[in-house]
């Protein structure tokens, strides 16, 4: 048996041997910080990453009135090629964020980004209802390898101080994406038809995959570990014990809920009197989005320094504002609360996901997924509770029931102490 014995007598006659180190230590990867060449790579393929997601996504948000016509369903049924979409993806997320822990970050979202581009072309030729649902329902499971893995890998390969930045225009790049997704789909509809729409869409994902695949970094702060699933199910137990994890957990639904509601029905007021606006109009409101684009790595850089706290409750009170000028009769008002509420949401989204990764002390794979499970949740469950909203009381009755998920948003962000600077300390 080897107990260092030899080592001791070698150390003994040679005073040379002795003074040599018996192994080379490991050497320390930095972490990617902003301005250098690595840092601009991760963010373009990331960026593009979250454009393809995002847009193949919620393209179909301003159609859902033309699948009312062409497939004779009412607007709840509807928004079910969307909320069956985002349901799945809410289970999915979890059990992406486990096996990437074995399977790596990487790999899962390069195969989640060309399955994904796929199945949209697949949608398109889909000639009955519970076809094109079928599609979507399986486009829910292979859209789940992109955000969890997107947010564990920015913080495991960000550095600290470049992280709220990193991961805003991450999420820049997803608004951009959901707002080019919806725009180009209802243009390309207005000059041919909706399933060539989709096909187009498609047909750009697989490029973006291609594009993401030979761009990113491979990771260099992931640990591969065996699949354990009770130390796995030990990570998402410890993470929903933790009240601070817990409350953005339900930001996250609560936030994301009110967010699709009001762009899901949206087009049903738009394309209905006084407004009577066309297809390729009503896909022009997503331009909006581009606030989005601007308040998420804005707000996401600013509250690093200003406190992620008060940023999000700042955040949730502009999104209540945003809603309130909705129910204004005038077009432009009705634009301008749109503007103002997707400003705040996208800052209020940056705010809450980053600050996730920076909780969790550990499996931050496991916390990301926790926390996009209940933001895809709130999605597929506010967005569908949205359309009886709609059919009992048209758009007051819309606004009303976001209003008050956002107000329960903000007094759990205040009864939690998220603007306590203590507290927030610890949350990093």
């Amino acid at each position: 048996m080897d107990d260092g014995t030899d080592a001791d007598a070698a150390a003994t006659e040679s005073p040379t041997h002795a003074a040599a180190p018996t192994t080379s230590p490991l050497p320390v990867v930095p972490h990617i910080e902003r301005g250098t060449p690595s840092f601009r790579r991760t963010n373009f393929a990331i960026f593009a990453a979250g454009f393809s997601t995002f847009a193949l996504l919620y393209c179909l948000q301003p159609l859902f009135p033309l699948f009312s016509r062409d497939f004779h369903v009412g607007a709840a049924a509807s928004s079910l090629s969307l909320s069956l979409t985002t349901g799945l993806l809410a289970v999915a997320v979890l059990v992406a964020g486990t096996l990437s822990e074995s399977w790596g970050r990487k790999p899962m979202m390069v195969v989640s980004l060309f399955a994904s581009a796929i199945l949209t072309v697949v949608s398109a030729v889909m000639t009955s209802w519970h076809g094109l649902l079928a599609v979507r329902a399986l486009e829910g499971l292979t859209f789940a390898g992109l955000p969890a893995l997107a947010m564990a890998y920015l913080s495991e390969e960000i550095h600290v101080e470049s992280i709220g930045f990193a991961m805003g225009l991450y999420i820049s790049g997803s608004g951009l994406g959901g707002m080019m997704g919806r725009l180009l789909v209802a243009a390309l509809t207005d000059l041919r038809s909706w399933r060539f729409a989709l096909g187009t869409i498609g047909t750009l994902g697989v490029m973006a995959a291609v594009l993401f695949w030979r761009t990113l970094p491979p990771s260099t702060h992931f640990h591969r570990r065996p699949l354990a699933p009770r130390h796995l199910l030990a990570s998402f137990i410890d993470h929903l014990r933790d009240a601070r994890l817990v409350s953005l957990f339900v930001e996250g639904f609560l936030l994301m809920g009110s967010f699709v509601t009001i762009y899901n029905y949206i087009s049903y007021r738009l394309v209905a009197p006084p407004y009577e606006l066309s297809q390729t109009l009503v896909g022009s409101i997503f331009l909006i989005y581009l606030v989005g684009t601007v308040s998420s790595t804005w707000i996401g850089d600013l509250a690093g320094r200003l406190g992620r706290g008060r940023m999000l409750q700042a955040t949730i009170t502009l999104m209540l504002g945003g809603i309130a000028l909705t129910l204004a009769s005038p077009l432009a008002a009705v634009i301008a609360g749109l503007a103002v509420m997707t400003f705040g949401f996208f800052g209020a989204h940056s705010v809450a996901s980053s600050w996730v990764g920076l909780r969790a002390q550990h499996s931050r794979a496991q916390a990301s997924a926790l926390y996009l499970f209940f933001y895809y949740l709130g999605s597929s469950v506010a967005g569908s509770i949205g359309g009886f909203f709609w059919s009992a009381s048209r758009w007051p009755g819309v606004a009303g029931f976001v209003s008050m998920l956002l107000v329960v948003a903000l007094l759990v962000a205040w009864r939690n102490g998220a603007g306590s600077g203590k507290r927030e300390a610890a949350a990093r």
